[in-house]
């Protein structure tokens, strides 16, 4: 389907407006969920019955299901609707949701976040594929992108700091039951704003794709989640990443010659700001963890704040992100995308440089505070204009496959740059004499912030060089 028969296809959508808020409020639930259950960890574990290696799946399930299924929802996006596999999304994250509430036992627990990770993942490229087949022009489009970004800076705010005051002042089971009543006013706003949208496309979806694809992608993610506990080297790493990067070669070979309509059109590659878009997206995912999860652990692991505290030292950054994020939204189509992933790029290198400064008897002001305010102006204006490069030229019949390619890019940079860079700072502590101490871990997270700078230099040499002038401020 071309951009003109999308935008046709759309034209009986609900207003602006309302359309923009579902997306921004499904991208808010979940990153929200993706943060709030961290803090309530140590409390269902209590209850349940977790050993130590199974409440990690607490975390590990979602995410698993939700980077292993993001190219699959993609292509469903793009064959059955955004609408419906909005409303679908919302039904299962909602579903599952209560049933993790609900639990009373670990095993029906990390089912349900299973669940919610598959849910999550309906919902992520559903909502790109919204905003890129809205029929909105470069600058509204712009804009959205800008409020979706800044959605999920919101959400996982929210999460760091509600889940401490929700375990405490109710239930850990209260982080899961939230989503019900969200995700029921959600599904009613989707009825409502995305009536009359266009059904898809009638084309049977590709099977052996799907299959290699998911899998490949779902061992990948769980070979490199193994390795914080086991090593690179052990075979419960290196026997799934070989798993998962054989499927993953059998799924391009299936794709590129034998499959008649592919899950994943390798064609699309060929389109630059595709290509360039998701490689940049990989890198940025491990930016974003070394700001707000090892952020989080120096503030706790060396300055000796509590979770909650940890939290609310990080809101400051999130609120300058949500800003900023909304910003370079209304500069993107005046600026164009070199100019703003140039100057979001130097400030990730200046603000990591800073915080790789910071050490034991640092101040939370001048180590943290400031160089954390940087770094969030340089996500701010670096994400959105890299979701709207990646996004930006798709045809409007595969922006729901294009939009899981980007927002998996993200999530498996993440994954694999939070292993990669745990493991560093682990190194790197561990060759101080008092290793384990606030002083040695900090060494390592110095490490961490380091090489994040390194990362904003690749994506700035990369996008820079590669992006065009204007990309994401087209069209689809």
């Amino acid at each position: 389907m071309t951009g003109t028969a999308a935008r046709r296809a759309t034209s009986h959508a609900g207003p602006a407006w309302l359309v923009l808020s579902l997306v921004c409020a499904c991208q808010f639930m979940v990153i929200l969920d993706a943060s709030i259950v961290n803090v309530a960890l140590p409390s269902i574990r209590g209850d349940l019955g977790f050993t130590a290696t199974g409440l990690a799946w607490v975390v590990n399930g979602y995410l698993l299901t939700f980077a292993g299924f993001m190219l699959l929802a993609g292509r469903a996006v793009d064959l059955l609707s955004p609408r419906r596999l909005l409303v679908a999304g919302l039904l299962l994250f909602s579903a599952s949701s209560l049933i993790g509430g609900l639990s009373t036992t670990a095993q029906v627990l990390v089912a349900a976040r299973v669940a919610q990770g598959v849910g999550a993942a309906m919902l992520a490229p559903a909502t790109l594929a919204v905003i890129n087949t809205s029929g909105a022009d470069g600058q509204a489009r712009a804009r959205a992108f800008g409020a979706w970004s800044a959605s999920g800076g919101v959400g996982g705010m929210a999460g760091a700091v509600a889940g401490g005051a929700i375990t405490t002042g109710l239930s850990w089971r209260w982080v899961f039951l939230i989503n019900v009543p969200i995700g029921a006013a959600l599904v009613v706003m989707a009825t409502a704003a995305l009536a009359g949208t266009r059904t898809g496309r009638r084309e049977p979806l590709d099977l052996t794709g799907a299959v290699t694809g998911t899998a490949g992608l779902g061992a990948l993610v769980y070979g490199v989640m193994q390795s914080a506990d086991n090593g690179w080297a052990s075979a419960a790493v290196t026997g799934p990443v070989g798993v998962g990067l054989l499927l993953l070669a059998v799924f391009t070979v299936v794709e590129g010659r034998v499959a008649a309509r592919p899950m994943m059109p390798l064609r699309l590659f060929g389109v630059r700001s595709v290509a360039v878009g998701t490689v940049t997206l990989l890198l940025f995912g491990a930016v974003a963890i070394a700001m707000w999860f090892f952020t989080s652990l120096f503030l706790q692991n060396v300055l000796g704040y509590d979770a909650l505290h940890a939290g609310l030292g990080q809101t400051p950054a999130a609120v300058t992100f949500m800003v900023v994020a909304r910003l370079a939204a209304t500069l993107l189509p005046r600026a164009g995308t070199r100019a703003l992933v140039l100057a979001g790029c130097a400030c990730l290198v200046a603000g990591f440089g800073w915080l790789a400064q910071a050490h034991a008897g640092s101040g939370y002001v001048t180590a943290v505070l400031g160089p954390t305010l940087l770094v969030a102006v340089g996500i701010g204006l670096t994400f959105p204009t890299l979701m709207a490069a990646a996004t930006a030229d798709a045809p409007g019949g595969d922006a729901g496959i294009v939009g899981g390619l980007a927002t998996t890019a993200g999530q498996v940079g993440g994954s694999v740059g939070l292993a990669v860079l745990a493991t560093a700072a682990g190194a790197r502590a561990g060759m101080e004499a008092d290793a384990g101490s606030p002083a040695a871990l900090a060494a390592g997270y110095d490490l961490v912030f380091l090489t994040a700078a390194g990362l904003g230099i690749a994506i700035a040499v990369v996008g820079v060089l590669l992006l065009g002038a204007r990309a994401g401020t087209r069209r689809p």
